[in-house]
């Protein structure tokens, strides 16, 4: 083992010899795995915000066959029927007003909800820094404001911000681990029932978020608040949280899926570049190769050492992708939204780690039929390539 470690420094001179090509290759393969990270970050991330797990105990009630904030409207008072039914623990009206309902990069959602209710509508762990839940209570138009959001359009505490139609003073930023609070402007629910005139104060929101004390129960609970409204005016369609985001992003979904064949044409272009870059340095090398024979190096070494070259590329230039895909994704807040949910790309180390596992795993394997191949060659055939 230590003969076939020993080697290391010598393969990383030939890479080194070729400046030009190998480098080539590196970026080549970065740009390949840049995208397939990218890709993969999505995925993970449509994973996350749209299958329902078994600890979530939060349902949406919005309009039967309404898609679009904007044209989902039901009667507040609802909320005091839905609070009635047994293993509801509790009921939050919401307005939900956007910037634009299709799907895009770069949406901003203000959801209203009543001032005593803002604890209840926060799912998860959230706490608000810079400023102080008191400074929203005691102003009408102030807003807080989900830290993505606010990384995105560079809003601060005590800023005024704009977006829909509508203008806010920001008390405060929220960090929170729930995706759809990180990207949303929470306002009271009286101002912008008014600003957004939908109603007015007191009368139609745009959905409710209940919550049971069973998650086992979500099922037969959303089952009994449609039969409960299914013959009055407004008619209401209730599914978990999960499931909810997943209906109305069903066509990012879709992208998301057949950008997977994308990433798939990624690693095919990892395999062919790093595989051609070891077919034209054996090509480069064959006195090279004679000379190490002379020395003593056997077949089976000088085959290692060409696998050694191929998982060395593909690990450089793995790391070189999936490094400027997490950077690009972090810095840059992406969410892709639609009627006002979003979809968070991952930002962990998952996909980085996959990608540069698959790069280095394609390199080794890439370099297997040329180390095969020249295991094989012996010394004369090597002097008389020359």
């Amino acid at each position: 083992m230590n003969q076939f470690l020993r080697v290391l420094p010598t393969v990383v001179r030939q890479i080194v010899r070729s400046p030009i090509r190998s480098g080539l290759t590196i970026v080549g393969i970065g740009v390949a795995m840049f995208l397939f990270v990218a890709v993969e970050a999505m995925r993970e991330g449509v994973h996350t915000a749209t299958q329902v797990q078994a600890g979530d105990t939060t349902l949406v009630v919005y309009r039967e066959n309404r898609f679009c904030p904007f044209s989902s409207r039901l009667p507040q008072f609802y909320g005091d029927r839905m609070e009635r039914i047994d293993g509801v623990t509790s009921v939050v009206p919401m307005q939900i007003h956007v910037s634009n309902c299709r799907a895009s990069l770069d949406v901003v959602t203000f959801r209203g909800v009543p001032q005593d209710d803002f604890d209840v509508a926060v799912t998860g762990d959230a706490d608000i820094v810079g400023g102080d839940l008191g400074d929203w209570q005691s102003r009408g138009d102030a807003a807080i404001v989900g830290e993505a959001l606010a990384a995105r359009r560079g809003i601060r505490v005590g800023d005024r911000f704009a977006a829909a139609g509508i203008t806010v003073f920001v008390a405060g930023i929220l960090q929170t681990d729930h995706p759809q609070d990180r990207n949303i402007a929470w306002v009271h629910l009286p101002f912008l029932q008014e600003a957004a005139r939908r109603g007015g104060t007191g009368g139609l929101v745009t959905q409710f978020n209940v919550s049971v004390d069973d998650p086992t129960r979500l099922e037969s609970i959303a089952g009994e608040i449609d039969e409960l409204f299914a013959h009055d005016e407004h008619p209401t369609a209730t599914r978990p949280e999960r499931a909810f985001v997943g209906r109305a992003a069903r066509d990012i979904v879709e992208l998301v899926d057949f950008a997977g064949l994308l990433a798939w044409g990624a690693l095919a272009a990892v395999f062919a570049l790093i595989a051609n870059a070891i077919i034209l340095a054996m090509r480069d090398r064959v006195r090279d190769h004679a000379v190490l024979q002379t020395l003593g190096y056997t077949g089976p070494l000088i085959g290692w050492m060409v696998v050694l070259e191929g998982a060395i590329m593909g690990l450089a230039g793995g790391l070189l992708g999936a490094l400027a895909a997490l950077a690009t994704v972090r810095l840059g807040h992406f969410s892709l939204t639609m009627e006002g949910l979003n979809i968070e790309i991952a930002s962990n180390w998952t996909a980085p780690a996959w990608g540069v596992s698959a790069a280095l795993t394609l390199g080794l394997l890439a370099g297997v039929v040329p180390a095969i191949r020249l295991a094989r060659r012996d010394i004369a055939a090597c002097f008389r390539a020359v």
